[in-house]
């Protein structure tokens, strides 16, 4: 007999898996090209206007006509770019050059928690109570896994950058919902990334990047001992860690809808956490596990706490969906 072909959704829900495990793998890549030598700014930039270029380019290509973009989108698709992707990856950056990439990525996790207090207390939507549940779970969890106790020292820049990193992904599910209400997300998410790109080009013009250190061999610590050249770690971070893990995104999301993508995508704290304990020698005691297991918990509960019904066609960030 035989074998039946998968269902749709189960492709929906395969695409979303792999795009969270090549995002958690991209973390630790990143923060290798960081060590040595790129600066998270210089990085950022590299990922914004590499991705911008090819996601433009395929968008032109297929979707044509519906790449126009009204003039009362214009200020609004700049901000989504400016904040929701430039600055949200230069945050995750600094965050992950000064602390673990799991504890970075749990915090900047948070951001769908953000989301529901926002909309329950700015917009005045209705929520269900499990969001307080979610706030309890995320704050007891995240002291477990920084281990808050009296001799821990943090470093308080990574945590800022982190929480910040929350707070601009919280700012592009916000604002990305209300552009796909009217215009399609593949559209939506290559603008964002065209001015993400341009406003890194702005800040750091092309002529003042020396090219020549892409050339550098970078030393690839435990189970990927060996060497590699600089330009392939970050031909990794723009096709690999964004240009195909948002392509998957967004096909799974037309299958799954928001709220499944969403709860599958929390697979990628865990997935980062496993590749930096691989690569990088991160490890995680058996306290912060639990914390990471709870903290998950409470993003599934935030992640679930709006009353309103979610739009099938709404825009999914890199880490994850409100």
């Amino acid at each position: 007999m035989p074998t039946p072909a998968p269902r749709p959704a189960s492709l929906g829900v395969l695409a979303v898996a792999v795009a969270s495990l090549l995002f958690a793998v991209n973390g630790t890549v990143a923060k290798l090209a960081m060590q040595a030598g790129l600066s998270p700014t210089r990085l950022v930039e590299l990922r914004s206007v590499g991705s911008a270029v090819i996601l433009m380019t395929v968008a032109l290509v297929v979707l044509r006509g519906r790449m126009r973009l009204r003039r009362h989108e214009l200020a609004v698709m700049a901000v989504l770019g400016i904040v929701g992707m430039a600055l949200v990856q230069w945050c995750y950056l600094v965050a992950i050059s000064r602390l673990p990439v799991g504890l970075a990525l749990l915090i900047e996790y948070t951001a769908p928690l953000l989301v529901a207090l926002w909309v329950r207390f700015v917009r005045g939507e209705a929520v269900r109570p499990r969001v307080w549940w979610a706030l309890l779970a995320c704050l007891g969890g995240l002291t477990l896994v920084a281990q808050v106790r009296p001799g821990i020292v943090l470093d308080a820049v990574g945590l800022a950058a982190a929480g910040g990193a929350a707070i601009c992904l919280a700012t592009y599910y916000l604002l990305g919902e209300r552009l796909v209400a009217n215009r399609d997300p593949v559209s939506t998410q290559a603008w964002s990334l065209a001015f993400a790109g341009i406003f890194w080009l702005v800040l750091q013009p092309a002529w003042t990047f020396d090219a020549a250190i892409l050339g550098d061999d970078v030393a690839l610590p435990g189970a990927l001992a060996g060497s590699a050249p600089l330009w392939l770690l970050v031909a990794w971070i723009v096709v690999l860690g964004t240009v195909v893990p948002y392509t998957l995104v967004l096909a799974g999301l037309t299958v799954i809808g928001a709220a499944r993508t969403g709860l599958i995508g929390m697979i990628e704290p865990v997935a980062a956490a496993a590749a930096a304990w691989l690569v990088l020698g991160e490890t995680m005691s058996g306290v912060q596990l639990v914390g990471a297991a709870v903290v998950l918990a409470g993003v599934a509960m935030a992640e679930t706490a709006r009353r309103a019904p979610e739009a099938v066609g709404a825009i999914v960030g890199p880490w994850g969906r409100a």
